[in-house]
């Protein structure tokens, strides 16, 4: 049986996943926003950051997340940028597929993660990430405007936000536009940790 087509995004109190310019990544607020999931030991050993890190339901959660995933989707503008930041080994250890006007070739990197760019839609790209995951789940990882197409067309079947204790006041919200007739929500779980809370919900067509 296919698996399931989600998102998992960290998420401001004021509703923003990102700063504005792809330049302020890994800024102050940038930082601030993920301060949860930096410290864990499984995001240090994936990244290759060194030993040691916290334990517990946080660390359980990024380690899940991982291993649910058989294949990534993104978009351009997360690609450019994580083209630029992320180490020689990519941290995503699957094939990705990336939504692009660009014509080019798959793109290889140590570690098992290989870039395939789509020509030709949010859904072909889906429909091959569907085909590499095999029975595990296809991961949406970003931008928030590639987000937005897969829940507007109502191509997700769940998502979860980790909510953290920060204001940014603009940037990228993670449901600007969003066609709310269209999509229902039923909560799944809310987990509090002591850095932040981990809000799982499941989509319905409305």
């Amino acid at each position: 049986m296919a698996g399931k087509v989600f998102f998992s995004v960290s998420m401001s109190l004021d509703g923003f996943i990102a700063p504005e310019s792809s330049e302020e990544l890994m800024g102050r607020q940038w930082m601030e926003l993920q301060q949860w999931v930096f410290p864990q030991r499984f995001f240090r050993e994936n990244l290759k950051l060194g030993g040691g890190g916290e334990e517990g339901r946080d660390n359980d959660i990024v380690r899940e997340t991982f291993e649910r995933t058989g294949a990534s989707v993104m978009g351009k503008r997360m690609f450019d940028a994580g083209e630029r930041m992320w180490p020689e080994e990519a941290p995503f250890h699957t094939p990705v597929f990336v939504v692009t006007h660009e014509k080019r070739d798959p793109w290889e990197r140590p570690g098992g993660t290989t870039f395939h760019f789509v020509n030709d839609g949010i859904e072909t790209a889906l429909d091959q990430a569907r085909e590499a995951a095999g029975d595990r789940d296809v991961r949406i990882s970003g931008g928030g405007a590639t987000i937005l197409e897969y829940v507007n067309a109502g191509l997700i079947d769940e998502f979860s936000i980790a909510l953290s204790p920060v204001l940014f006041g603009s940037g990228v919200r993670l449901f600007e536009g969003v066609d709310a007739s269209r999509v229902a929500l039923e909560q799944v779980r809310a987990e509090p940790s002591p850095r932040t809370t981990h809000l799982t919900y499941a989509v319905r067509k409305r």
